[in-house]
């Protein structure tokens, strides 16, 4: 698995205008092929009269799959540059869908490319970009008497609390980068004198 990957901060929208030409692009994080066509889909039913809604996305930490439509475009001239402007700024599990309301002035292959990956590119800067680092799952066991200082230590040091369930015992989910898995397991033992549990689950991907 990739160590980490960068994806957009946040859904939005940027609009732009080049000679009369609306260019409207729609952005947004996707965990999934299928939730970037359904973004798809979504914005050209909020454009019905558009004169194009051209997609491009980028699925999976290792960009395994890539996927771009001109919708009626030149071939070549808006999918493929949308793709390249993601792919250039190493975005990963986002969807962009540009869409186009014609103003009368055509552009020309060149100003056509200059004008779709330059929109997706303006987009970025404006929403901004996250990077989403690779850490391990892991569940703490612990007893109530030592729950509140623990989980108080655990924010303070910077470690990443994902839940916390209180039953017989205190049950608190967190994630750790694989390298630090040796150490944590030593600083618990010290933290709560060797009384807690901490079972190793699957990976994720979170916040770095």
């Amino acid at each position: 698995m990739q160590e980490q990957y960068r994806t957009v901060a946040r859904a939005g929208v940027h609009e732009t205008e080049i000679n009369r030409s609306r260019f409207i692009c729609a952005l947004a994080p996707a965990a999934t092929e299928q939730e970037a066509q359904d973004f798809v889909v979504r914005i050209r039913r909020e454009h019905p009269t558009a004169t194009h809604n051209c997609f491009a996305y980028v699925i999976g930490a290792d960009a395994s799959v890539q996927k771009a439509s001109d919708d009626g475009e030149p071939g070549g001239t808006a999918g493929v540059p949308m793709l390249q402007m993601l792919t250039r700024r190493e975005m990963r599990y986002v969807v962009a869908v540009v869409t186009r309301y014609y103003g009368g002035v055509k552009l020309g292959a060149g100003g056509l490319i200059r004008a779709y990956g330059g929109v997706v590119g303006e987009a970025l800067d404006e929403l901004g970009t996250i990077i989403r680092q690779r850490f391990r799952l892991a569940t703490i066991t612990v007893g109530h008497e030592r729950a509140g200082k623990l989980e108080n230590d655990l924010r303070a040091t910077g470690r990443s609390v994902r839940e916390v369930r209180y039953a017989e015992a205190v049950v608190i989910e967190i994630g750790l980068p694989d390298a630090d898995v040796e150490g944590f397991r030593g600083w618990l033992a010290d933290a709560t004198a060797g009384e807690a549990e901490l079972e190793l689950g699957g990976e994720a991907y979170g916040d770095a």
